[in-house]
């Protein structure tokens, strides 16, 4: 499968979140604890906000995290108070950079664990139900790529927890009429530069693991010899595949069928069902 990470809160440099923690994705990417494969080497992607126009740069390749040179230099000197980071276990598509994420659409960003089952019976009518103006944006061969401009079809600017919903909805019913079962798992993160939304559901009530940090003013009464926690502003958020390391308290797994919205440093749990698209374009 893969692993991601989102990140909220008091500018870092990206190497503090990909290198340095005991489970970082780096770690990750090569001795995963929590994923459906051990190794997650298929390509990466970083995302990170910093012009005053609030486009979100990204870098993409295909080689393993562990052992691209450029994203270690990268790393070393960006900085950035909203991060998005992938890595990739390719479950069927091929290993492109156009299929690594994070995905980017303006100022938003888009991610996803997972898969949709029976992708390739689906893949025509889910592609065709994407509004015509943003279908040439589609440049990878991913379902996560498809997952996100329906998204963005359905309202995902706008409202992104009922987009999300809807567009989980449309998945769902087209796959169902293709006698496909469980057809949706996942969880996804997507971020406007100012607010992230993740989600974590599947159609069988088996989703991938999600995890989020625990309040940091809190860590820093109950670690006060912990450095680390006192460079972090109280604000800091963190949504992650696996946690990063292993200090007690700092991790809370994120229950199925959870939207988790994080914003100015508040990180609220709110439920998450499909929903039926009120227009299907196509």
């Amino acid at each position: 499968m893969c692993r991601w990470l989102a990140y909220a809160g008091s500018p870092v440099r990206l190497d503090d979140l990909l290198y340095k923690p005991a489970n970082s994705l780096i770690m990750q990417s090569l001795h995963s604890r929590l994923g459906a494969e051990t190794t997650n080497g298929d390509g990466f992607g970083v995302g990170w906000y910093g012009n005053e126009e609030g486009i979100p740069g990204i870098y993409h390749s295909v080689t393993p995290a562990w052992h691209d040179a450029n994203l270690r230099e990268l790393s070393a000197h960006a900085r950035s108070a909203r991060v998005f980071a992938h890595i990739r276990a390719a479950i069927g598509s091929t290993v492109q950079e156009t299929n690594c994420h994070p995905f980017r659409h303006g100022r938003w960003l888009w991610m996803h664990n997972g898969y949709l089952d029976g992708f390739r019976a689906v893949k025509r009518d889910l592609v065709l139900a994407v509004d015509p103006e943003l279908f040439p944006e589609i440049a990878g061969s991913t379902d996560s790529e498809v997952l996100f401009h329906l998204a963005l079809t359905f309202g995902l600017t706008q409202d992104p927890p009922t987009a999300v919903a809807r567009a989980v909805g449309f998945v769902e019913e087209v796959a169902h009429r293709h006698d496909i079962e469980y057809p949706v798992q996942m969880t996804v993160a997507v971020t406007d530069g100012l607010t992230t939304w993740a989600f974590r559901y599947s159609s069988q009530g088996r989703s991938r693991s999600l995890f989020r940090s625990t309040d940091v003013s809190m860590l820093r009464h109950q670690y006060p010899d912990n450095p680390v926690l006192h460079e972090l502003s109280d604000d800091t958020r963190v949504i992650v595949s696996e946690p990063l390391g292993d200090l007690v308290g700092a991790w809370r797994e994120v229950p199925e069928s959870t939207c988790v919205v994080t914003y100015d440093g508040i990180s609220e749990l709110r439920p998450f069902a499909p929903a039926a698209p009120q227009v299907l374009i196509g």
